[in-house]
């Protein structure tokens, strides 16, 4: 995680320095600030539990910060992943009322008081990280974590947490709040899964089967939407599906939006199930696919004629195609190979001269 530390005193600095180090040492980036006139201390070395090489590589005097705390806070809430705040909460809570929009975006706010008593997860505890970051501040500072969602405290399984661990695509926040408040409630949540899992299933969670009446409101992972297995069903949608893409030369990117939104609809398949986009090499400066990719933050990988030619399976052929690339099929083949030779969910799927095939890779889901 990117993190910015900031303490407001001079206890609270040296503490913002030990947290410099260890959390360093547990491989976050990590920038020290200090709204404070003291700036210039020692660390002690000999309070902390790492190694005296790291805490010399790392050392290093807080900036400080000039401008107003909100201002401050500003910047960092855009380009952070984490806020520590050294010192009371309602320094940090009066930081980021203004800035505070979406549990989806909001970076994780953590609240330490500058003795290093208590650790407090202020906000975004599930899906920003703030409840781990939580933890990970108690072990390096010895101070008591407060934990205050539900679920945790509770000891229930929460469905945010297990979406960013898998990297799941929440379909609606307001769903997810309701299982979680069943879960803590002790009501069976329904669960349905297009996917192999590992572990056992979390208590509270129970499976969808066909011959037996299902609980109203469900978890579904699926690439698709084509299920509906409960009456309020929360889509967790895992990057499973690889695009296979061949176009006509400088082709607009809106062109190949439409082509992709098109065949996505076919199936019902969200775009958010995507985890990159394939082509020949020849594709590689492509204009519009570069431009669609980079606005989708999507990977793009080309491979060579050779490659492709290797990949098995039986393909929709074009002599057109052939007669450019030297292969008779260049979406479907890159699908299948960009997924691990997975298995094609959408052959070939022309639209005003941009091609587009799906596959999805061979994947199972993971409980704890």
């Amino acid at each position: 995680m990117k993190i910015a530390v900031i303490s407001f005193s001079r206890s609270g600095y040296a503490l913002g320095e030990a947290l410099h180090a260890g959390l360093i040492q547990e491989g976050h980036e990590v920038t020290t600030y200090t709204k404070s006139k003291y700036t210039k201390m020692v660390l002690d070395e000999s309070q902390l539990d790492i190694d005296a090489k790291t805490i010399r590589n790392v050392k290093q005097f807080a900036k400080p910060v000039d401008e107003s705390i909100g201002a401050w806070t500003s910047l960092r809430f855009q380009n952070c992943d984490a806020l520590i705040f050294i010192g009371a909460c309602g320094i940090a809570v009066r930081a980021i009322a203004p800035y505070v929009k979406d549990k989806k975006k909001d970076p994780a706010v953590v609240v330490v008081d500058e003795q290093g008593n208590y650790v407090i997860s202020l906000l975004s505890g599930h899906i920003g990280g703030a409840n781990a970051l939580t933890l990970d501040v108690s072990r390096i500072t010895g101070a008591e974590p407060v934990i205050t969602t539900a679920t945790d405290i509770n000891e229930k399984f929460a469905v945010d947490v297990f979406a960013k661990k898998n990297g799941f695509y929440i379909s609606d926040m307001g769903l997810a709040k309701d299982v979680s408040a069943a879960l803590v409630a002790g009501k069976e949540v329904g669960f349905y899964s297009d996917f192999p899992w590992l572990g056992e299933l979390p208590e509270g969670l129970k499976i969808a089967h066909e011959d037996e009446e299902r609980p109203e409101l469900g978890i579904a992972i699926t690439s698709s939407y084509l299920e509906h297995p409960f009456v309020h069903t929360l889509y967790l949608v895992p990057r499973v599906i690889t695009l296979g893409i061949g176009c006509r030369k400088d082709t607009a990117k809106e062109e190949i939006q439409n082509a992709v939104r098109k065949a996505c609809d076919e199936q019902l398949i969200p775009t958010v199930a995507m985890e990159q986009v394939v082509s020949i090499d020849l594709k590689k400066d492509e204009p519009g696919l570069i431009e669609y990719c980079r606005e989708r933050n999507l990977p793009f990988i080309t491979y060579t004629k050779e490659e492709l030619a290797q990949v098995e399976g039986k393909f929709t052929k074009s002599e057109f195609v052939e007669s450019i690339t030297g292969l008779d099929n260049v979406c479907e083949r890159s699908a299948v190979k960009g997924s691990e030779d997975g298995r094609l969910i959408l052959r070939k799927h022309a639209e005003n001269g941009v091609t587009v095939a799906l596959a999805m890779k061979k994947w199972s889901v993971e409980f704890e």
